[in-house]
């Protein structure tokens, strides 16, 4: 089984840098495009350093999506579709769906998770 300590998201420059604290206790070693000097960078080689880095990436880009369906993976895509919301806010949507990301972080034929607003919750938008 894979562990938990390989579950490190690579979050994209479309994702706030300050959701990372947030993630590391359930995500060790995840790290902000900006801390991989991947700031600016194309999505190639976001995507490439995810590869090579064995990293999932978190992102509210649609073109990772449509690279992860048309390549599949690795890397894994967790794609964000959550609106525009405050950094609370996507706090708890992510800690809401963590057993969700686990289990698609774990699943050796899951190439992108899709994640909405959790059933039951709802928050003003920003």
């Amino acid at each position: 089984m894979k562990l938990l300590l390989d579950m490190k998201l690579l979050l994209d420059e479309n994702v706030t840098f300050r959701l990372l604290p947030a993630l590391l206790a359930d995500y060790p070693g995840s790290c902000h495009v900006k801390d991989a000097k991947l700031l600016e960078a194309n999505d190639h080689l976001i995507w490439q350093w995810a590869q090579r880095n064995s990293f999932a990436i978190l992102t509210r880009d649609a073109d990772f999506e449509q690279m992860s369906l048309l390549r599949g993976h690795p890397p894994k895509v967790v794609y964000l579709r959550l609106g525009n919301c405050s950094l609370l806010n996507l706090i708890t949507q992510l800690r809401l769906h963590q057993p969700l990301i686990h289990r698609f972080l774990l699943d050796p034929e899951a190439a992108c998770l899709e994640l909405n607003p959790a059933p039951h919750t709802s928050f003003p938008v920003e």
